[in-house]
C-alpha cells in the first residue's frame, strides 16, 4: 500500500510543480530520492550498551535497520582507532522513506518546543536539504522513561531537483513547515 505522502506527491505536486517550472516531460519533475538518518555517537564509543541503544533507537525512529558507522582513520586528539564505531545511519527509499518523511512533518516537527518552522537556508546548492534535530524524544516510537541520554540526529532529504528553488518548492508543497520571515 502505498504511504498517504507518496500519493499527495503524484496527484498533487507533481502537477503543481509542472505549472510552476514549466516542464515538458513528468520525468524532469523533481522527487526525493532517499532520506539518510545520522547518528554521530562519538560519546559513547566505549560504552557498548548505550552504543546499542542509541542504534536501536535510530531503527524505531527509522522503520528501518540502522548500520552502525566506523571511524576511517585513527585520530588521536580524539581517543578514536581505526575501525572504531562512532555512529549510526539508515538511509529510506520508496514507501518507508515517505512514510517517515510525512511522521516527521506531521508528528514530529510540531512536539518540538517553541517550534516556529525548520530553516529555509539549509540547501546545499544542488537541491538538497539537511536538518538537525536536537533531541530524539519528537519522535513517538521513542519511549520517554525506556532512554538512557538525550542524542540528536542529522537528516539528509536528498532530492532529484537542479537548483535549491525547485528543492524548497517540492519540499514545501509535500508539507515541510519552512519558517516565515
Amino acid at each position: 500500500m502505498k504511504s498517504r505522502l507518496a500519493v499527495q506527491y503524484k496527484e498533487q505536486v507533481v502537477p503543481a510543480l509542472i505549472s510552476e517550472f514549466g516542464y515538458k516531460n513528468v520525468n524532469q519533475v523533481p522527487s526525493i530520492s532517499k532520506i539518510v538518518l545520522n547518528m554521530g555517537l562519538g560519546a559513547v564509543k566505549d560504552n557498548s550498551k548505550s552504543f546499542n541503544i542509541a542504534v536501536d533507537e535510530l531503527t524505531a525512529i527509522a522503520g528501518q535497520k540502522a548500520v552502525a558507522t566506523r571511524a576511517k582513520k585513527a585520530i588521536s586528539n580524539f581517543k578514536i582507532h581505526q575501525g572504531a564505531k562512532i555512529g549510526a545511519k539508515v538511509t529510506l527509499r520508496g514507501d518507508k522513506m515517505y512514510e517517515f518523511l510525512d511522521r516527521l512533518i506531521s508528528i514530529a516537527l510540531p512536539r518540538v518546543r517553541d517550534f516556529k518552522g525548520v530553516s529555509d537556508t539549509a540547501f546545499d546548492g544542488r537541491g538538497n536539504y539537511s536538518l538537525g534535530i536536537k533531541e530524539q524524544l519528537i519522535f513517538p516510537e521513542i519511549e520517554y522513561d525506556k532512554i538512557d541520554q538525550i542524542r540528536g540526529l542529522d537528516v539528509m532529504i536528498i532530492t532529484s531537483a537542479k537548483s535549491d528553488k525547485e528543492a524548497k518548492s517540492l519540499l514545501e508543497k509535500l508539507g515541510m513547515p519552512f519558517r516565515t520571515r
